[in-house]
């Protein structure tokens, strides 16, 4: 994972401002469906991008983009948007099980050190 950018609590204030920005517009131009898809998707895209996880900000957009994309151009979503679901359920789970095994590599090698200090 990469470094963030600036502190998580900045971050989720950023998010929480474009998503109320967002929801402004669309109310607006009363443009609710598909236009909730991308007010939901780009502030968690940026607020995933701000905290150093560029993976997910990838992930994120390729599923809410491809949501408001279908809708809005027509596209056969019967077929679309259950791969497009099921390629970020993939992906989520496993970058958790991978993050989760590292995890515990390194809690394995801290309790080594510390055993080794004790002796």
């Amino acid at each position: 994972m990469s470094k963030p950018m600036i502190m998580r609590r900045r971050a989720k204030i950023v998010a929480l401002i474009l998503f109320l920005f967002g929801i402004v517009i669309i109310t607006y131009l009363n443009n609710w469906w598909p236009g909730i898809m991308l007010v939901v998707g780009i502030p968690l895209a940026i607020l995933q991008y701000m905290q150093g996880r560029h993976y997910d900000m990838g992930i994120t957009l390729f599923v809410f983009i491809g949501a408001w994309l279908t809708v809005q151009f027509d596209i056969q979503w019967q077929v679309f948007l259950p791969v497009l679901f099921a390629l970020g359920g993939i992906y989520i789970f496993f970058r958790e099980w991978i993050e989760s095994r590292s995890a515990e590599e390194e809690e394995f090698e801290e309790e080594k050190e510390e055993t080794e200090e004790d002796l």
